[in-house]
């Protein structure tokens, strides 16, 4: 049904990437934590499982590249998903391979081309020269706490906690991570449980404490509940 309205509509991106998303959950496995994670929510929050139980067959997953999560993370940074997934899919088809010396050599125009502002080409260039020079080291973080990892990340010029804290959830798959910062979230969350939009953060931090260990799971489901597109960075 989905499908037929995206195709009567004309919305071809949207078809693209749904295909997409129904391949990669065919070839990617789910976060070892997930199901546990949804029984427990599902449990602890009626509505919220209500949500999740919305969903049966979704799940978050990773990407291993962690220039691709912070690359795209970057991109993501302020607009909405929809609007990201379109710079992104045409950032990735100029780039051909997100790699950081790809990006290096990224003219300045091409990525304009693509949607980029000039701050988030400065950070996309930043990230590279990170990466290139090993001002961070990628594989160290698996022993890292998550605000030791966020505590690194963010002496890179262009990514905040924010962007920090969508590389733990999509690359790292950590599952407690709340991002207090995102409007989604936000939003997701007032429509749930019918409350005037916006909340402020502290009010949705306090809100996600029934949610831990798991926040990262019920703040992907939030997500998911706003947007026939998956987040996915």
């Amino acid at each position: 049904i989905l499908l037929h309205s995206l195709i009567k509509n004309g919305n071809k991106n949207n078809l693209l990437y749904i295909c997409q998303h129904q391949i990669y959950k065919l070839i990617m496995k789910k976060p070892i934590f997930w199901e546990k994670a949804k029984k427990e929510l599902i449990k602890k929050d009626k509505r919220l499982g209500n949500i999740i139980k919305n969903y049966p067959k979704d799940f978050l997953f990773s990407k291993s590249d962690p220039f691709y999560t912070l690359a795209r993370s970057i991109i993501g940074q302020q607009i909405s998903v929809k609007a990201a997934q379109a710079v992104w899919d045409r950032f990735e088809n100029k780039i051909k391979k997100v790699t950081p010396t790809n990006a290096a050599n990224m003219h300045f125009m091409s990525m304009k081309s693509c949607g980029l502002s000039k701050q988030k080409i400065s950070y996309l260039k930043s990230l590279s020269d990170a990466f290139l020079k090993k001002k961070i080291n990628p594989k160290k973080w698996g022993k890292f706490t998550d605000e030791e990892i966020i505590s690194e990340l963010v002496t890179i010029k262009g990514v905040g906690r924010w962007t920090a804290e969508m590389f733990l959830i999509f690359n790292l798959c950590r599952p407690d991570i709340f991002p207090a910062d995102d409007l989604g979230v936000i939003k997701g969350i007032c429509n749930c449980y019918d409350l005037n939009y916006p909340i402020d953060k502290d009010t949705a931090a306090i809100m996600s404490a029934k949610w831990k260990p798991y926040r990262s799971v019920a703040t992907w489901y939030f997500w998911r509940s706003l947007d026939p597109i998956p987040v996915e960075y």
